[in-house]
């Protein structure tokens, strides 16, 4: 388990899901973790859960997918900690339809949590990190960016937005001593993608991956402490597929 003793990390999504389990195994590392998501009870029972097993938290309950809210969230953040050393971008707003379907609001709200909240979450890491210890930023795409699917087309062009996105910002924030890389999961069976995939649609995703099994959250969780650990110090720019081979197989 890498040593993250000395971080303190946002966590954009951390309510539930990939997001929260992200945070426990941060906190189980030692890093000092804000778990931010728009709804509050979320984030209190998130908080809860890393406190009972001996990490520190905090509460910060806001709509990532604004520029304001996400500054002020973070500036409690780093109020409270001293400093923000890393942003896990995993908070997500997922609607499937076809795309004579897709109203203004669907594809306004997909691309306020999906694509504006990881820009606003650089600004607010480059504002409070320590100049001289640089900073990590996560951010998450999805086999739907390298594979077609149908019904979805703005899901897949947001998280096809994360991969040029972090690709760019690693080489922009590089001389600024912060790395920024990708995670890709594979099928993970969340609250939130329970949502928009069946059982059905599950077991498809199941035979399709080499491995021979769905994702777990804490197979993110892994792969995110490794990219903030000292062990990936040269790591940046990379999307990483954390997905048992599934993007490697037809759709």
């Amino acid at each position: 388990m890498p040593d993250l003793s000395d971080r303190v990390v946002l966590v954009a999504g951390g309510g539930r899901g990939i997001g929260r389990g992200t945070a426990e195994k941060l906190a189980a590392c030692g890093a000092a973790v804000g778990i931010a998501d728009i709804d509050p009870a979320l984030v209190e029972e998130a908080v809860a859960s890393v406190r009972q097993k001996g990490g520190t938290a905090y509460a910060l309950p806001g709509d990532m997918g604004s520029q304001a809210e996400t500054m002020r969230v973070a500036g409690e953040l780093a109020a409270k900690a001293g400093r923000i050393d890393g942003v896990v971008n995993s908070a997500m707003w997922i609607r499937y339809e076809p795309i004579t379907e897709v109203s203004e609001e669907t594809m306004s709200r997909m691309i306020d949590v999906g694509f504006k909240a990881p820009v606003w979450a650089a600004q607010a890491l480059l504002k409070h990190m320590d100049p001289a210890r640089g900073g990590v930023l996560i951010n998450f795409s999805s086999p739907a960016a390298m594979q077609g699917y149908p019904n979805t087309a703005i899901y897949a062009a947001v998280k096809g937005a994360m991969v040029t996105l972090t690709r760019s910002l690693a080489v922009e924030l590089g001389p600024k001593k912060v790395r920024v890389n990708a995670v890709v999961p594979g099928p993970v069976p969340t609250p939130g993608a329970r949502a928009v995939v069946d059982e059905a649609g599950y077991e498809l995703r199941k035979r399709k991956t080499p491995l021979g099994r769905l994702g777990r959250e804490e197979d993110l969780a892994n792969a995110i402490a490794f990219l903030f650990s000292d062990d990936a110090d040269f790591i940046t720019g990379t999307v990483l597929n954390v997905d048992g081979g599934c993007s490697l197989t037809a759709s």
